[in-house]
C-alpha cells in the first residue's frame, strides 16, 4: 500500500529551484568520471513518477555504456560521415523527424538563429564553415564524450498526449541528475539515424526513438559549456484572464 504524498514536505525549495535553473543542455563530458549504476538506477526510479494520463507510463529507456555505447557511436558516425561526403544517401538513412516545423517564422526563427550563432562563436566557427559544422554536429553522436548515453522509444500505438507524458519523464531525469552532480543534454539529433540505432539497442519493430541523451559530469573547463540561452519573461509569454 502506498502511503500518501499530500503531507510530504519539500524541506529545502531551493534546491529543487537550484536544479532546475541549474540545468543546461551539456556539449562537453569528462570521458573518464564513470557513472555508477546505482546513480542511474535511482534517477530513472525516481524520474518514473512523472504524470502520464491514465498512468499508462509510456517510457522504455535503453541504458548504453562501455563497449555498446562505442558501438553505437562508431555505427552512427560512419553513417553520418557517408551522408555527408554523398547527400544523396540521406534518403536511405535518414528518418523524416517533425520535430521542428517545416516552415520557420518569427519568433522562433530569431531564437534558433540565435541560439545557433551564440554556440559557433563559441567554438569559433564562422558562417560558411561547414566542415567544422558537420564536426560539431557530429559531436552529438559521441555522446559530447560522456560515459553514458540513454535512448528513449515509445510504443507506435500511443497517441500524441504519450509525448507529452514522456517530457515531464525527461525533465525529470534531467533534474535528477542535477542533484547527484551529473549534467545531461536530450538530443533529438539521433533521431535521423533511428534506422541503424533501433537494431543496435535492440528496440522492437512496435517501438519508435523518441530522442537521445548524454549523461555524465561535465568538463568544467569547456568553453562550450559556458553557453547560456537566454529566456523569455513572464510577461512575454503569460495572460491573466
Amino acid at each position: 500500500m502506498i502511503s500518501s504524498r499530500v503531507p510530504v514536505e519539500v524541506e529545502d525549495p531551493t534546491s529543487v529551484q537550484a536544479a532546475i535553473e541549474g540545468r543546461f543542455s551539456c556539449r562537453a563530458f569528462l570521458p573518464n568520471k564513470a557513472v555508477a549504476q546505482k546513480d542511474i538506477e535511482e534517477i530513472l526510479r525516481v524520474a518514473s513518477q512523472a504524470a502520464s494520463g491514465t498512468n499508462t507510463q509510456p517510457w522504455k529507456v535503453y541504458v548504453l555504456q562501455g563497449e555498446r555505447r562505442d558501438t553505437l557511436v562508431n555505427e552512427v558516425c560512419a553513417v553520418d560521415d557517408a551522408v555527408y561526403a554523398d547527400p544523396g544517401l540521406a534518403e536511405k538513412y535518414h528518418e523524416k523527424v517533425d520535430y521542428y516545423p517545416t516552415e520557420w517564422v518569427s519568433p522562433y526563427l530569431e531564437r534558433r538563429r540565435q541560439n545557433g550563432w551564440s554556440l559557433y562563436g563559441l567554438l569559433g566557427i564562422a558562417r560558411g564553415e561547414k566542415k567544422k559544422m558537420h564536426a560539431q554536429l557530429q559531436r552529438n553522436y559521441h555522446f559530447f564524450d560522456a560515459p553514458v548515453g540513454l535512448m528513449f522509444t515509445v510504443d507506435r500505438v500511443l497517441g500524441r498526449g504519450s509525448l507529452i507524458d514522456y517530457g515531464m519523464f525527461l525533465q525529470n531525469i534531467m533534474l535528477m541528475a542535477r542533484a547527484r552532480g551529473l549534467h545531461t543534454c536530450p538530443q533529438v539529433a539521433w533521431n535521423h539515424y533511428a534506422r541503424t540505432i533501433m537494431p543496435i539497442i535492440g528496440a522492437g519493430a512496435d517501438e519508435t526513438l523518441v530522442c537521445g541523451m548524454s549523461l555524465g559530469y561535465a568538463d568544467e573547463s569547456a568553453p562550450v559549456n559556458t553557453l547560456v540561452t537566454p529566456r523569455e519573461t513572464v510577461d512575454s509569454f503569460t495572460r491573466w484572464v
